[in-house]
Parts: structure tokens; C-alpha cells; sequence
């Protein structure tokens, strides 16, 4: 691991960052150092728009994966290497906006009868009827189960914030017939490690091959 490497590392975890969002911009510089086959504290700004142009013409890039890259690179050099560019030398690519597809009733139902998992079944719904992400639904504890009040408490979400979201009678009856056949102790829905959860994966992994 090189010293910049390292520094960029640290920096990111001083300032609390996701450990996804941490992979996301030392994949992106280390993009940028293999192209030009330097340190990337050796070149310039017109060397980082041409990276980006290349990122957009030849390899066509997502808007969101080009926009990544302007943000990892103005934290690498505003932030590690202490020599930060205007914000708006590197342009943002304009991300499209797209309508989300709405299933039918007749859909869903479907959908969750292919999930032949309870465990992941249920944690499907949890992600679908009270709009949590999948790395939330398999972070819950039993204990953020707040059935009086009917929410769930979701702790350390998107932006390190905890938060309430609403649960549902139904939802709460589909929990509460988890809770009967599993009997979780710690972990809302356990994996097959000791003292850990479901992981974010195997859950994606069920809801493709549903």
C-alpha cells in the first residue's frame, strides 16, 4: 500500500465515511493512477478533465459513476493531499431521471411467493413495506422492533443517521410469525455465522432469483 493510499484511507475513516463509499473513491484513483501510470499527487487538473473525458467517451461510464469520480478526486486533493480546485473545474455529469416501475398488487404477490426462504421472505417484505435498504433491513435488531408504536427504529442508515419508519399491522403480523418460527435472540435476521446478520448480498442474491 502506498503512503498517499494509506493517507487517503485514513482520511476517510476520520471522517466517518461508509466503508462502500471508502471502496468507491480508491476505486476510482486507482483508476486514475493506472492511467497515467503516475501518483496521482503528480498530476494536474487538466490531466483529471482528460481522465474524465475518457471515462465518458471510451468506456462510457454512468452519469453516477462519472459524478463519483469528481467527488472522490476533490477529496484526495482538497482533503489528503491539501491542495484543493475550484468546485467547478471537474463538470458533473446530469444524471437522467427515470420513473420507477410500479408492480401490481398481482406482481408482489408473485414476487414474494418466490422466495422460498422465510428468513429471506420476510426480510423482503420488511425492505418493501417500510422502505428500508437492504443494508438497514439486515442490520435490525429484534429490540428496533417497536410494536405499541408500530415503527422500527433503523440505526446508523444512509448518512450515519438513526430513524424511525412506520410499521405496518400486516407488516407487524409477518414479524411477529418470523419471530414464532425462528425465536432470534440479537439479530432480527441472523446469518449463518456465529453473532452475525444476514448479509446485504445473500439478501440481493434472493431478490433476483425471485
Amino acid at each position: 500500500m502506498t503512503p498517499l493510499r494509506k493517507r487517503m484511507i485514513e482520511d476517510m475513516q476520520l471522517r466517518n465515511f461508509s466503508p462502500q463509499t471508502q471502496r468507491t473513491y480508491l476505486h476510482h484513483i486507482a483508476g486514475l493512477a493506472r492511467f497515467y501510470q503516475t501518483s496521482p499527487e503528480h498530476l494536474n487538473l487538466e490531466d483529471l478533465r482528460q481522465f474524465q473525458v475518457y471515462m465518458a467517451g471510451e468506456c462510457r461510464y454512468s452519469a453516477e459513476s462519472l459524478n463519483q469520480f469528481v467527488s472522490a478526486a476533490k477529496f484526495l486533493y482538497g482533503v489528503t493531499l491539501e491542495a484543493p480546485f475550484d468546485a467547478g473545474a471537474l463538470l458533473r455529469a446530469r444524471v437522467p431521471i427515470r420513473a420507477p416501475i410500479i408492480l401490481s398488487q398481482e406482481e408482489i404477490e408473485r414476487f414474494f411467493d418466490n422466495v422460498p426462504s422465510l428468513r429471506n421472505r420476510t426480510a423482503l417484505m420488511v425492505a418493501y413495506g417500510s422502505g428500508l435498504r437492504v443494508s438497514e433491513v439486515v442490520a435490525l435488531k429484534v429490540e428496533h422492533i417497536d410494536s405499541p408504536r408500530k415503527l422500527l427504529r433503523v440505526e446508523q442508515g444512509k448518512g450515519k443517521r438513526d430513524r424511525y419508519t412506520l410499521l405496518s399491522p400486516r407488516l407487524l403480523e409477518v414479524l411477529r410469525t418470523w419471530w414464532r418460527a425462528a425465536r432470534p435472540m440479537d439479530w432480527l435476521f441472523p446469518g449463518w455465522r456465529v453473532n452475525a446478520h444476514l448479509t446485504a448480498a445473500s439478501l440481493q442474491d434472493a431478490c433476483r432469483d425471485a
